[in-house]
């Protein structure tokens, strides 16, 4: 498997990663990560196709909101939140709150 581009988070701007969270597939991914931790592509269930999930974990890959590893033959995603947190306070906490009251 070829390696993955994961980008510094301090070369991310805040509006690349509001836009990451724009799409509520991707609002999704993230709440499923922020609960779960480290799963497989597989594992996250939605109403799309495998294509467009794969376009939405390379979108937040590349947004420096999660990290892909492989495992054998599959991918195993995570969510930076540590790092999100030391570049943006607050922001994924708030994101999600919003987004469990919704």
């Amino acid at each position: 498997m070829r390696d993955l581009y994961h980008p510094r988070l301090e070369d991310v701007g805040l509006a690349h990663v509001l836009h990451a969270l724009s799409d509520p597939v991707r609002l999704e991914i993230v709440r499923s990560l922020a609960e779960s931790g480290e799963i497989t592509c597989s594992a996250l269930h939605a109403t799309v196709t495998k294509s467009t999930m794969s376009h939405h974990f390379k979108v937040l890959r590349e947004a420096g909101l999660t990290h892909t590893r492989a495992s054998g033959t599959q991918r195993l995603i995570s969510l930076r939140q540590r790092e999100v947190e030391d570049r943006f306070p607050g922001l994924l906490d708030s994101i999600l709150h919003a987004a469990k009251a919704a």
